[in-house]
């Protein structure tokens, strides 16, 4: 028997920062895909959303749906269809204005990704999906959120801290996906020189496990984990770099040793077309990359708009479309929702997986 997409436990949406696309984007899922976000809330400010619901209505030259303000995770499970459900985070939110960085929009999309994050740890709820948030307007709202560069280790920090680690004993991973592409790497917003020299046999390792244990539930059964040199044609045996051979091979044997299906070093070049679903030979189901640009590009340039971004490591499943703020276009009813309904609809399928 199917194991239904929706869990018992209701969906929390960050609505993130109000002067972007975060509300926006999610006042359009809603509208467009009903069904879909059923059995979901916004964690989030009501008047905001209620102005990203009239700039939809608007748009569309048809009624704003209406927005209902709820106390409790659950009432979300029992709400009439065509309204948006919405938990107050907090004292509400001064009103802000498009497209401009703010301490105030900063702060309050910060505590909502707090708060959701804790409903998660708690168990609340059954995952947590993350509207965009700015960087700018996050370090702008001062302590404790100036101390994060981003949703990813805001996360990390509270999940250390619920378990009781230092927030180095909980790695994490960004796994970046769609429907034809996966893709994890090794690390994230470093400078390229610094990239290079995060790849330690340790860091790759490390990556090979979390997304080994990350995708069993989902696939049911051992990931075939290809891992990306580092340097062209995967160094061409030292002639371009030593990287393959002293640090990424050894690593790959290592996880090999622990029962996880990795393979490589491949060439960075040609090893994405072989995990693409929809290619002739599909060999692989994840690509480990050893930077940001070398796996974010072959999953970006199939589709901004259908890319996910989850967060592996986590004791909990959290994903979030693959764009951010979009200050540029923020409140001219622009926005485009796909994204975010591809990440609502991840989110779902892997709470799923995780209940067994």
């Amino acid at each position: 028997m199917a194991q239904s997409i929706f869990p018992a436990k209701p969906l929390a949406i960050t609505m993130g920062d109000a002067a972007g696309i975060g509300p926006e984007i999610i006042a359009k899922a809603y509208a467009a895909q009903p069904a879909q976000m059923r059995a979901s809330f916004v964690a989030g400010d009501v008047q905001a959303m209620r102005r990203a619901s009239a700039l939809v209505a608007q748009g569309a030259q048809g009624l704003a749906w209406p927005v209902v303000q709820i106390s409790d995770p659950q009432e979300a499970l029992h709400l009439p269809p065509r309204c948006i459900a919405v938990l107050q985070v907090g004292a509400p939110m001064q009103p802000v204005p498009y497209g401009q960085v703010s301490a105030v929009a900063g702060e309050f999309a910060g505590r909502c990704v707090r708060w959701a994050a804790q409903q998660a740890l708690d168990g609340a709820i059954a995952a947590v999906v993350t509207a965009p948030l700015n960087k700018q307007s996050l370090s702008a709202a001062g302590p404790p959120f100036d101390n994060f560069p981003g949703h990813t280790e805001i996360l990390q920090a509270l999940a250390a801290r619920h378990a009781g680690l230092p927030v180095a004993r909980l790695p994490v991973r960004m796994m970046l996906a769609n429907e034809d592409l996966r893709t994890v790497l090794v690390s994230i917003h470093l400078s390229l020189r610094q990239a290079i020299e995060a790849v330690t046999q340790l860091a790759v390792l490390e990556t090979i496990r979390i997304t080994d244990a990350a995708l069993r539930p989902v696939l049911g059964r051992a990931p075939r984990i290809a891992v990306a040199g580092l340097n062209p044609h995967a160094g061409e045996g030292g002639l371009f770099g030593d990287e393959e051979r002293s640090i990424i091979g050894p690593a790959i044997a290592a996880a090999r040793e622990e029962g996880c299906d990795a393979s490589g070093p491949w060439p960075p070049d040609t090893v994405f077309m072989q995990a693409r679903a929809t290619g002739a030979q599909v060999r692989f189901d994840v690509v480990i990359a050893m930077y940001h640009d070398q796996g974010l590009i072959p999953v970006k340039y199939m589709g901004v708009e259908q890319g996910v971004n989850l967060t592996l490591g986590l004791p909990f499943v959290r994903t979030s479309p693959d764009h951010g703020t979009a200050f540029d276009i923020a409140g001219q009813g622009q926005a485009d929702a796909s994204s975010l309904l591809a990440a609502v609809r991840m989110a779902r399928q892997w709470a799923s997986a995780a209940q067994g």
